[in-house]
């Protein structure tokens, strides 16, 4: 039976080791993908919500095919999104 502590867990070890060492500062990913969709769609996008987006299209893959890494995923948009927020 996978825990709540154990997805916690994963979501730390993610945004914390792999993908930060992949992709770098979320802050600076966040600011980089935020300024593409702007222009993109004509409106200002901040990072927060490329965060909370990001998060949305977790919850969308979780309607059609139930994964645990979906909810790992979440999680640490949630984290990194309020991370940056708070930073501000």
């Amino acid at each position: 039976m996978v825990t709540r502590s154990d997805i916690l867990e994963k979501a730390e070890n993610t945004i914390n080791g792999d993908r930060h060492a992949t992709y770098g500062d979320a802050a600076e990913s966040f600011a980089t993908i935020a300024k593409m969709w702007s222009a993109y769609l004509g409106v200002d996008v901040t990072a927060e919500q490329v965060a909370a987006m990001m998060v949305l299209m977790k919850v969308s893959r979780q309607r059609k095919s139930r994964h645990e890494d979906n909810w790992v995923d979440m999680i640490g948009y949630a984290a990194l999104g309020g991370e940056i927020e708070g930073g501000k």
